[in-house]
């Protein structure tokens, strides 16, 4: 777990870090747009990343002027361009890997190749 994901925060902290009411953070988590962690004692624990996210949906909804459901969306293809983005950076490195083993088998295989040259004549000057 990254140090932004690290659960830090209780609902009345993270709230006046946005600038919402801790009512509001409930109805985000009802709906689905921010999840964050439990303790054992089912304390409500908001991460650096979920604030940064109860930014997002204050700005989509203060900004934009989108509804909740509107929120959803954005948040839903934001979510979906974010496990894109990693899963085209995996197989990019796998393709580098690929990439780099092939490249050690040719030179590994490969021999200069050096057409055959034609003999070269002498001349030969007579001595007096």
């Amino acid at each position: 777990m990254s140090d932004i994901e690290h659960p830090r925060y209780m609902i009345s902290v993270a709230a006046e870090l946005v600038g919402m009411h801790p009512q509001t953070l409930r109805i985000y988590e009802q709906r689905g747009l921010v999840n964050p962690r439990r303790t054992a004692g089912n304390t409500r624990l908001y991460s650096d990343a979920d604030v940064e996210r109860l930014r997002l949906i204050q700005r989509l909804t203060t900004d934009i002027g989108l509804n909740l459901a509107g929120v959803e969306r954005v948040l839903h293809m934001e979510d979906e361009l974010d496990s894109l983005r990693l899963r085209m950076e995996r197989m990019e490195q796998e393709m580098r890997r690929s990439l780099d083993e092939v490249h050690r088998y040719y030179r590994r295989d490969l021999v200069l190749y050096r057409p055959p040259q034609p003999p070269t004549v002498r001349s030969e000057k007579k001595r007096t």
